[in-house]
């Protein structure tokens, strides 16, 4: 395992002209940004539970000059529409389908929190499902074994929806509770408009589809290069645990990102795009830099 500290410390922007996204729903009914070339290779993007595809537009900017660079909304969210039970099975299933459905040949995949639990569940059933994998900011299992832990971890998350509160209400603090010290101002924004606009059920039903999820034992199964993303600061997926994720993947690199808390690629995006990039330059076969 490779192990690297990137600290946040000022970077050089590439050059780039912001994108036009291109809004779609699938076939199969999973809404979609869309940006760059349909023959580059497809790098698609995977939200967490209050996330959205939008919360990926700097991604999305960044890399849509070499790749066909894709943020879907998880099934429930944005335009897409909802599972009629959602389990992490079915949203592993939805993603091989919306992947099917694209075409996309060997994708790069990279998912946060509950969507790089989504990746994992993908890869323990289809291997080859991805060329590559950027596990961001996720575990592979659900907490503690503690049935105490996991009763209250849903008591935390679900008790304020219990309460009567609305999403909207509580996206404030929810962000700022995830967020490291000096998160970028337009990025927290996006993350509490995010958050504000998921619906109550969505959250609810993608919450409680994290119990009993475990991909442990399969981590030493994962035959595809993997980068592993942690922040120093995130309390939700928290970087100890993320290294040791890393060393249990042959192969995997890992990359900690000083001071960032949950929602690194909001928090800091220059840093978060920077070490996917330097992962993606690393894989065989990925494009030169088009400056």
């Amino acid at each position: 395992m490779a192990v690297q500290h990137q600290a946040n410390v000022p970077q050089a922007a590439r050059q780039q002209t912001q994108q036009e996204y291109e809004q779609v729903v699938s076939p199969g009914g999973i809404s979609y940004l869309e940006a760059g070339r349909p023959e580059a290779p497809p790098l698609v993007f995977l939200h967490g539970i209050g996330g959205a595809a939008r919360a990926f537009r700097g991604q999305l900017d960044h890399f849509a000059g070499d790749y066909r660079a894709i943020a879907w909304d998880m099934p429930g969210y944005g335009n897409s529409t909802p599972l009629p039970l959602v389990t992490m099975d079915a949203l592993a299933a939805a993603l091989a389908g919306f992947i099917e459905e694209l075409g996309l040949h060997g994708p790069v995949l990279v998912g946060h929190s509950l969507g790089g639990m989504v990746v994992q569940r993908l890869l323990d059933r289809a291997p080859q499902a991805a060329r590559a994998v950027v596990l961001a900011q996720t575990s592979a299992a659900f907490g503690s074994r503690d049935p105490a832990w996991q009763a209250e971890f849903l008591s935390a998350r679900l008790g304020p929806l219990d309460a009567g509160h609305s999403m909207a209400a509580l996206a404030e603090a929810m962000v700022a509770d995830m967020a490291g010290p000096g998160a970028d101002p337009d990025g927290m924004a996006l993350a509490r408009d995010c958050l504000a606009h998921t619906p109550d059920s969505t959250y609810r039903d993608s919450v409680l589809a994290m119990r009993g999820f475990d991909c442990r034992d399969a981590l030493a199964r994962v035959a595809v290069p993997a980068l592993v993303l942690a922040g120093t600061l995130d309390t939700d997926a928290p970087a100890r645990g993320m290294e040791r994720m890393a060393a249990r993947i042959p192969g995997a690199q890992y990359v900690a990102l000083d001071g960032a808390g949950h929602l690194a690629h909001l928090e800091q995006p220059r840093a978060f795009n920077a070490a996917v990039e330097q992962f993606l330059r690393g894989l065989p076969g990925d494009p030169a830099p088009r400056r």
